[in-house]
């Protein structure tokens, strides 16, 4: 590895800490400020675990499946599966809503659909929280059994500033390291755009993908600029949450949807949970080679379609959570 290529990665790993360790529930966001000191940090586990959601080519999902249906590349490397789980007791979701200055007119949007994700959630195994965002990360709502309903605080949020979505959606994923044991995810709701984070798109993703964490992103999109709305003029190619934001979510093993009616909303909603719930969960020994490693889940069945996070760290170590 090169010398700037690892000069890059140790400011972006001590960037994100900063991010994480911002003091009580806000995280700073400010690009002129560096931060401060590098933080504390521990070294990664030896067992790498991978989230996947496999389907068939009609798009169904596929149940039943055993260890011996996958094949993980670390690189070039074929790994062994160490650990193979389907059942798992529930979810632990943190939805992420974009109060920047942006979605002025779209947070009532924005709130409905996340409402429809907290309806769809199992009032005895399922938990949530939610986080909001403009130039800093804020908790609002800290991780809740049975939470159905958005805090009172968010109807009151007036949209206002600058938007840090890369760098709030890093933050976020760390929240999520202390919830083992669930099917874990960040869902974002904004308009797309980002003109603060330190972060770039990629750098946010491999923070998430580092600890396994997928990240859905819901669009909030007026109907000229939804292109799968059959009358926007707008190509999926040249849209923010079709490229950039569509890529961030693709490596971390998540999705992007493009929302503009409530029944958009609804069947959103639906479809994040029940890729959730049917994930499948492969464990690996990690490479003692140091450093970010590209990971590829196959199926041995080359009619069935798999996707997960694509790489971890190895031998590193990376912020405390």
């Amino acid at each position: 590895m090169s010398r700037g290529v690892t000069c890059r990665r140790l400011i972006f790993f001590a960037v994100l800490g900063h991010l994480v360790l911002g003091t009580g529930s806000k995280v700073s966001a400010t690009p002129q400020q560096l931060p401060p000191r590098v933080p504390t940090f521990r070294t990664s586990v030896d067992l790498v675990r991978v989230g996947a959601v496999v389907r068939d080519r009609k798009g169904r999902f596929v149940k039943n499946l055993s260890a011996r249906d996958f094949v993980i590349l670390d690189g070039d490397q074929v790994q062994k599966i160490s650990d193979f789980q389907v059942d798992r007791p529930g979810l632990s979701i943190a939805l992420l809503m974009d109060v920047s200055g942006s979605m002025e007119a779209r947070m009532d949007s924005a709130r409905e659909a996340a409402k429809y994700v907290l309806t769809g959630l199992d009032q005895i195994r399922d938990e949530a929280a939610v986080f909001t965002f403009a130039t800093q990360l804020d908790e609002v709502q800290p991780f809740t059994l049975a939470l159905q309903e958005l805090p009172q605080k968010l109807s009151g949020v007036r949209p206002f500033g600058a938007t840090s979505l890369h760098d709030a959606i890093a933050g976020t994923a760390a929240r999520l390291t202390s919830r083992e044991g669930l099917r874990r995810a960040v869902i974002v709701f904004t308009d797309g755009s980002d003109n603060w984070s330190r972060l770039s798109a990629a750098e946010a993703s491999a923070a998430a993908s580092e600890i396994d964490v997928p990240v859905y992103i819901v669009g909030i999109v007026p109907l000229i600029d939804n292109p799968s709305s059959g009358i926007s003029a707008i190509t999926p190619e040249r849209t923010g949450i079709a490229s950039t934001l569509s890529n961030l979510a693709s490596l971390t093993g998540g999705r992007s949807f493009s929302a503009t009616t409530p029944l958009d909303r609804s069947v959103i909603a639906q479809q994040i949970l029940d890729e959730l719930r049917h994930q499948y969960l492969i464990a690996f020994q990690a490479s003692r080679k140091p450093g970010w490693h590209a990971l590829v889940v196959r199926m041995r069945d080359k009619d069935l379609v798999v996707r997960a996070r694509s790489g971890y760290n190895a031998g590193q170590s990376r912020p405390i959570s």
